[in-house]
């Protein structure tokens, strides 16, 4: 019994002598063989990955294995570094963050980890703040104690409780400044504030970042008489 494998294969070489007997030429029924080019791809390295950090002198870094513990005036802070990562200090106190292999995984986690390594340098020694502003009628902010409170439209304020190593500042009653020495710890803050009350696109009310530009709509025209 001949298999359907077989039976295509004899069927497609029959067709092509058949078109080759009617256009006058012909048509070899032997497969040829397929040509296989292997290529070589070079892993490139991270621009920032790639990047020198600097350590000043306030700053006391602390590497225990794959373990980092970085100390300044602001705080204190520490990371763990994956096995695809491996961290490097020269004479000079520079820090060099570099693959330990060559992998698809070492080159995402070559620039992530670069930048997570100089924001706890700078935010020790420096710190990060990020601000926002409140838009619309009646929108107020006050910080009570260790919470935070929010006049936003609704039928009660919004109380936050302002995590440990934040500071929280208000100004003019619409103006909020989050400041602290964990850039990640910020960001995060920041934005569940403006979760409440995100900006709205007709007429901007809302809770938005200090920079960031609200993208407007034409409202419904009226009807012309």
């Amino acid at each position: 019994m001949v298999s359907p494998l077989v039976a295509s294969a004899q069927s497609s070489c029959l067709s092509c002598r058949f078109l080759g007997d009617l256009n006058g030429f012909r048509v070899s029924g032997v497969p040829m063989p397929r040509t296989v080019v292997l290529r070589t791809v070079e892993c490139k390295e991270s621009r920032i990955g790639k990047q020198p950090i600097t350590v000043p002198s306030n700053v006391t870094l602390t590497l225990s294995g794959q373990d980092l513990k970085v100390q300044g005036p602001l705080g204190e802070l520490d990371i763990t570094y994956p096995r695809e990562i491996v961290l490097l200090k020269d004479e000079s106190g520079v820090l060099l963050v570099k693959k330990a292999l060559e992998s698809r995984r070492a080159n995402q986690m070559h620039g992530l980890f670069r930048t997570l390594t100089d924001n706890m340098v700078v935010g020790v020694s420096k710190g990060f703040e990020k601000k926002l502003q409140l838009v619309g009628t009646g929108y107020r902010a006050a910080v009570e104690g260790k919470d935070i409170v929010l006049n936003l439209g609704f039928s009660h304020p919004v109380r936050m409780e302002i995590p440990p190593g934040l500071q929280v500042k208000v100004d003019e009653n619409t103006r909020i400044t989050v400041s602290g020495f964990d850039k990640s710890a910020i960001g995060q803050f920041a934005a569940s504030i403006r979760k409440w009350r995100p900006p709205e696109p007709y007429k901007g009310k809302g809770v938005k970042y200090a920079d960031e530009i609200v993208k407007r709509k034409e409202g419904k025209a009226g009807k012309k008489k």
